[in-house]
């Protein structure tokens, strides 16, 4: 199984923003073409903003593959909004590690 890790929120974005290319946006589709061999894991900031709603699209669109949260490698706004964003990402069958 191979694993991938998505920083969230802490670099422009290279896919298909501003410094975007062509290039960048193809290798989506080989992402998705290996979903069944990846494991997408997330950390950063903001974990009640950028961190739950990038969370809940990846399993909404790539629902059969195991999306996880390590909370300890995530800070929200608040204590208590963090807590609250990983509540909700439990709720919404992502592991929160």
């Amino acid at each position: 199984m191979r694993n991938l890790l998505v920083v969230v929120d802490m670099q422009n974005d290279f896919i298909d923003g501003s410094l975007g290319t062509k290039e960048a946006v193809a290798i989506v589709d080989n992402v998705i073409a290996e979903k069944e061999d990846i494991t997408v894991t997330l950390v950063g900031l903001c974990t009640d903003i950028c961190v739950v709603s990038n969370a809940i699209l990846i399993k909404a669109y790539l629902s059969e593959i195991p999306v996880k949260v390590i909370a300890s490698c995530c800070a929200g706004v608040t204590p208590e909004s963090h807590e609250a964003a990983l509540t909700t990402m439990r709720m919404c069958q992502v592991q929160v590690e």
